[in-house]
């Protein structure tokens, strides 16, 4: 017959397991205190190469995001702020303020002809023609975390994915999945037809009219009935890069 342990036996393994207890909190604070002398020694080292290369970091878009991202694995967020230490020696803060500005001018004058949906790359470039005498070129990096500290403010901007292209929304409009189908196929021309969504697609007549008036309403697509074949083309201008002049003054 098995002896129970006694009260001498219950004590000691008691004891020993406070003691593993005791050891393993010891061991982790240990780990922690480790990893935040090493985060400290890398974002002093971090602030000594922004320093060194202020110059790239303000005028080249390629390592302004390279510096960002070495940024982000320690948890230091230049753009958190337009005073301190990373303001003071890079500007950086200032600069994607001004951008946002130009972003939210930009969107606010192509409006009436995209209806608040328009192609990342196409505001790259009408950023870049109104920023012609400006020292930093910008890159489409830059732009998305400009208009990530806008949709910070709450000011509706927002970055979606249709098939391989981004969209930048500047009003709240929701679209749902017949919506973003509809855009994914208009990239290929620009536009798309009722009868091109019904054979691609699969979908009704009336499911498709649904779908494209909405979009019509509000304000992201334009109707062409100019061509031979009768069939209405709707244009979306946010996949189709039409050329909107924008002042560069205005």
């Amino acid at each position: 017959m098995r002896r129970r342990p006694g009260i001498s036996g219950l004590q000691t393994a008691a004891a020993a397991r406070d003691q593993y207890r005791l050891l393993g909190e010891n061991v982790a604070k240990i780990r922690t205190d480790l990893m935040k002398e090493q985060l400290t020694t890398f974002r002093s080292q971090l602030e000594e190469f922004a320093r060194r290369h202020k110059n790239d970091i303000r005028k080249n878009p390629a390592f302004r995001s390279q510096f960002h991202e070495m940024c982000a694995k320690v948890g230091v967020d230049p753009l958190a702020s337009n005073k301190g230490f990373w303001a003071e020696l890079l500007g950086i803060g200032d600069f994607y303020y001004e951008l946002g500005v130009q972003i939210v001018d930009i969107c606010l004058a192509t409006r009436s002809h995209n209806g608040g949906l328009i192609n990342l790359q196409e505001l790259c470039s009408l950023l870049c023609q109104r920023r012609k005498t400006a020292r930093e070129s910008i890159s489409e990096d830059d732009c998305l975390r400009a208009i990530s500290k806008l949709k910070a403010l709450g000011s509706g901007f927002e970055v979606i994915s249709v098939g391989k292209k981004k969209l930048v929304r500047s009003v709240p409009t929701e679209l749902n999945k017949d919506h973003n189908e509809i855009l994914e196929l208009a990239q290929a021309q620009g536009y798309v037809t009722v009868e091109e969504l019904e054979r691609r697609l699969s979908w009704s007549s009336g499911r498709a009219i649904d779908a494209l008036e909405t979009l019509l309403k509000d304000g992201l697509s334009m109707i062409d009935d100019g061509h031979r074949d009768g069939k209405r083309r709707y244009w979306f201008p946010c996949v189709a890069s039409i050329s909107v002049v924008v002042g560069a003054d205005s």
